[in-house]
């Protein structure tokens, strides 16, 4: 991400919080805190989803939405906006999010973005790389090869990119390689190019919280366990009920391929719950090292949730 100055002054830009970081490691809840902290100064606040998964209303138990009782009278927005049939990307997103952004800082309000997804976070501050259209009869292409034989043209035509990437990694293999098969450039090219995104506007004031892995595993194990008993399980039925295609972002959130494993007595109940907990205990490892790595290193980064809300906010409050 990156730290473009803008012609005006940080104080004089309105402000953004972000609070990012692994699933299961407290956001949510830090956020409602720091919305009632900035309440009760006369500052109204909103909180932002920019999490993948909770955009979906088809998944409010698996993707751990907040309840009415947990969003505490704060005003929460992108929560369940999308219907599981229409995929939203990074740039449905952004484009969501910059509107609900500019109409609180209309009501000079402070808009408080919370989520673990990279990709979106990114695509809002940074902007969108300008790739041109990718010509169908190469992305037919690319799509229909074997990923061991993409990614083995990929380490000929971008190197630097397929070192990035997983040998098994189907979807970004595909994505870098029809990049640079239909436009002659690397991934890496367009997005150096980067537009539209609100970094030099605003005033950002980052959190990133990576808490001790072993506490932020334990809680994922439990919260998926927990999810069983609350209603999962009738949330995927529902979810196979409507037919919807297998590739859609909603149906390969974790737990939907778990629990419809389960439902068509392909696993045992307990061989179901070992996999979900084990499919977000792997993701949230994937985003901590995300962002442990890829923001910016003067962003703020913070083991501990019950520092003084404040203090982790220094720059927010005498904004």
């Amino acid at each position: 991400m990156s730290t473009a100055n803008s012609p005006k002054s940080r104080r004089e830009r309105p402000p953004v919080a972000l609070i990012a970081g692994p699933t299961a490691s407290g956001k949510s809840d830090l956020a409602v805190r720091l919305a009632h902290a900035l309440g009760e100064r006369g500052r109204p606040a909103a909180v932002i989803n920019a999490d993948s998964a909770q955009v979906y209303r088809d998944l409010r138990v698996l993707s751990a939405r907040p309840c009415e009782e947990e969003m505490a009278g704060v005003p929460h927005r992108l929560f369940g906006a999308w219907d599981g049939a229409e995929a939203c990307s990074a740039a449905d997103w952004a484009a969501r999010a910059k509107v609900e952004i500019t109409e609180m800082h209309a009501r000079d309000g402070v808009p408080i973005l919370v989520g673990g997804t990279g990709l979106y976070l990114r695509t809002l501050i940074d902007g969108i790389a300008p790739v041109p259209p990718i010509a169908p009869e190469v992305r037919e292409a690319v799509r229909a090869m074997p990923v061991s034989e993409a990614h083995a043209e990929l380490s000929a035509l971008d190197p630097e990119r397929a070192a990035q990437l997983a040998p098994a990694d189907t979807t970004r293999v595909a994505r870098a390689l029809e990049v640079v098969r239909s436009t002659g450039r690397t991934l890496a090219h367009w997005q150096m190019l980067r537009e539209g995104g609100i970094e030099g506007a605003v005033t950002l004031h980052p959190l990133v919280l990576l808490p001790d892995r072993s506490w932020l595993y334990e809680r994922c194990d439990r919260r998926f366990e927990a999810m069983i008993e609350s209603g999962a399980v009738e949330e995927v039925e529902a979810l196979l009920a409507r037919g919807l295609d297998p590739m859609l972002p909603v149906m390969r959130a974790i737990g939907v391929r778990e629990i419809a494993a389960w439902l068509a007595n392909e696993l045992s109940r307990e061989e179901m719950i070992a996999a979900g907990q084990q499919a977000t205990r792997n993701y949230a490892k994937r985003q901590y090292t995300w962002f442990r790595r890829q923001p910016p290193q003067e962003w703020m980064r913070t083991e501990s949730l019950r520092n003084d809300i404040e203090a982790q906010f220094a720059s927010l409050f005498h904004q």
